[in-house]
């Protein structure tokens, strides 16, 4: 850590730390490429996961409280900063900030969809506007081991602060892709050999238990919390499966959907490997 005469920044007219608060709104994320991460917590699984550190900003009593972390994060930053109480008030998205802040760089496995390979059971969202659903289904996903995700259509951005909180930095390590075409990605998926399933409530669809998902591989698409998925996104993949419900209700939300659909993708490619190896 340097020396707090060196590295102190009190003022929040300071341009390190205006450019920094920007990244708290997608435009300024887009324009410059970075996004800020914030918590002792999540700042460190960016620096474990090999996110880029570009800079490190924390008060005096986050290196105290949390000086443990933060042995772990400074190492990986480019730069660090001593910020003063009120700095970490404008940078932070909470209410009750813990005053460790990354400026970090886009990781690795978020791109376009032009260098998708997929090899294993994928998950594909569309228009997810939802940032704590988005979120969850980043957690759900990572911790089945379906790391294949692709955004479909107008998402809400996977680095927001929301989305990031709700992850606990699933979106550090995942592989996640973006596609604007329902058609172009069914295409892909296919001549990779898989069969492209859609959610659907609608009970003339073919119930979840009843699809052979140890064979093969297998795509998984997810619509809007609101609206479900499009009709042409329906149709692209020309398979629907739906989740068996009883009582009144008529549908999950969407991360509820989501975590049935991977559990029954991954309980069926566990039970493969067992025949494998029986």
């Amino acid at each position: 850590m340097g020396s707090v005469e060196e590295n102190q920044i009190t003022s929040r007219k300071n341009p390190l730390v205006r450019a920094a608060a920007q990244l708290k709104e997608s435009a300024a994320r887009r324009a410059q490429g970075k996004f800020l991460c914030e918590g002792a917590r999540l700042c460190r699984d960016a620096a474990a996961s090999g996110v880029q550190i570009l800079q490190c900003f924390y008060t005096l009593r986050a290196q105290t409280r949390y000086r443990a972390y933060l042995e772990e994060i400074l190492p990986a930053a480019r730069e660090d900063w001593v910020i003063g109480e009120s700095v970490a008030e404008l940078l932070t998205d909470t209410r009750a900030n813990q005053g460790i802040f990354c400026v970090c760089g886009v990781p690795a496995g978020l791109s376009a969809s032009g260098g998708f390979a997929p090899t294993g059971p994928c998950l594909v969202l569309e228009t997810l506007q939802d940032p704590g659903n988005l979120g969850t289904v980043l957690r759900t996903a990572e911790a089945l081991g379906v790391t294949e995700i692709v955004l479909l259509g107008d998402c809400c951005d996977p680095l927001s602060p929301k989305v990031l909180r709700a992850c606990m930095g699933a979106v550090f390590r995942i592989q996640l892709h973006m596609e604007e075409d329902a058609g172009a990605l069914c295409e892909l998926l296919r001549r990779r050999g898989y069969a492209c399933h859609a959610a659907s409530p609608d009970r003339t669809a073919t119930p979840v238990t009843e699809i052979d998902f140890s064979t093969g591989r297998h795509a998984v698409f997810i619509g809007n919390e609101g609206s479900g998925l499009t009709a042409e996104t329906i149709r692209a993949c020309g398979s629907r499966v739906t989740i068996p419900m009883g009582g009144r209700a008529e549908s999950l939300n969407a991360s509820a959907a989501a975590t049935v659909l991977l559990w029954e993708l991954q309980r069926a490619a566990a039970a493969r490997r067992e025949e494998s190896h029986g």
